[in-house]
């Protein structure tokens, strides 16, 4: 299976300019409210019409504005399930389900909606309407409509951002064993880093419309490359930065220079450093630090500090780590792992 977005839409104050293919089982969107990732979502499933560009899915083109094809949603084959479920209120969670099944035949019907029953944890809540349902139920069927279309491609719009904290962890391990199951395309579309890490084998860095950046997800939280991707990536220190050598960086602001594991390129703007990679036991880049203030959190301690040389307003860096993982949490001075300093370029 695959998928091809090659896609304008003109909307006055905002353009929508996104391009990528997902060569990859789950792809994660994954951007700030605003910056196109639902809009996107809604060209692929028919429901807005892109100004001009093409949608391919599995060969079929769903959309091309040169060659004036335009198939409506209910013929593009695409499971969508939206932020509030759109369940109909005033259908049970049987009636619900069977709405899905305009493809199955009437004598099919029964088994499968048996079969969906039990293997979206159901089972007793037929008659149910949805106001009578929790949200990880009303998640539940949302999702058993769709799987019994038999949808080439899923999209899937924050699924999860309608949930509390703790069912909200309680689904997103159910959704990882439910798109195990499912042997198509899946596209994920989030603001939150944390559901892209845990989801997608790739993910599309979406900003102001356009794609910053498409990789794999391991490496592009390893190397985000940008100021933009390593702050939509969750990195809390960015500082400008200059080449001092091969494998070294000048920070006027903090006032040092640090060793990097890659290569420093030329055009460097800027480095990255994750809080969670500063260590007291790291001895490469350790410099002596003076802490500023601290906040703890459940499992974890959020310290920020200032180098000696810091400029005056510069803010303060931070650092995280986990309560039981650090033995001295008012250390003298923090290493940072060369291969931690990351080199950004735009």
């Amino acid at each position: 299976m695959s998928l091809l977005v090659d896609i304008h839409k003109n909307l006055g104050d905002f353009q929508l300019d996104v391009s990528f293919e997902a060569d990859e089982k789950v792809v994660g969107l994954l951007g700030a409210s605003g910056s196109g990732k639902s809009l996107t979502l809604r060209c692929i499933a028919g429901v807005e019409t892109p100004d001009r560009g093409r949608i391919v899915l599995d060969g079929v083109t769903l959309f091309d504005s040169e060659k004036r094809v335009n198939l409506p949603p209910q013929k593009r084959q695409i499971g969508y399930m939206f932020q509030s479920y759109s369940l109909f209120p005033n259908m049970t969670v049987q009636q619900n389900i069977l709405c899905g099944m305009r493809r199955v035949g009437k004598k099919e019907r029964p088994a499968l909606l048996r079969r969906i029953m039990e293997n979206m944890q159901l089972t007793g809540l037929e008659a149910h309407y949805p106001h009578q349902l929790s949200g990880g139920q009303q998640q539940r069927v949302a999702l058993a409509r769709i799987m019994v279309g038999d949808p080439k491609l899923l999209l899937l719009d924050e699924p999860f951002s309608a949930l509390d904290t703790h069912l909200r962890g309680q689904m997103q391990i159910y959704m990882q064993q439910v798109l195990k199951s499912f042997d198509k395309n899946v596209l994920l579309v989030t603001h939150s880093r944390t559901e892209a890490y845990h989801f997608a084998g790739k993910i599309v860095l979406v900003d102001g419309g356009r794609v910053l950046a498409y990789r794999g997800t391991q490496e592009l939280f390893d190397d985000p490359g940008t100021r933009q991707a390593a702050r939509i990536t969750g990195c809390k220190n960015i500082v400008d930065a200059q080449k001092a050598g091969e494998y070294e960086v000048e920070i006027p602001q903090w006032g040092l220079r640090l060793t990097t594991a890659q290569p420093v390129r030329d055009g460097l703007c800027a480095v990255a450093i994750r809080a969670h990679h500063f260590r007291p036991d790291v001895r490469e880049n350790r410099l002596p630090i003076q802490i500023m203030g601290e906040m703890e959190e459940p499992f974890e301690t959020i310290v920020q500090f200032r180098y000696p040389r810091q400029a005056e307003q510069t803010p303060d860096i931070w650092w995280r780590f986990a309560k039981e993982g650090c033995a001295d949490t008012h250390p003298g001075a923090l290493g940072v792992n060369p291969a931690h300093v990351l080199p950004l370029y735009q």
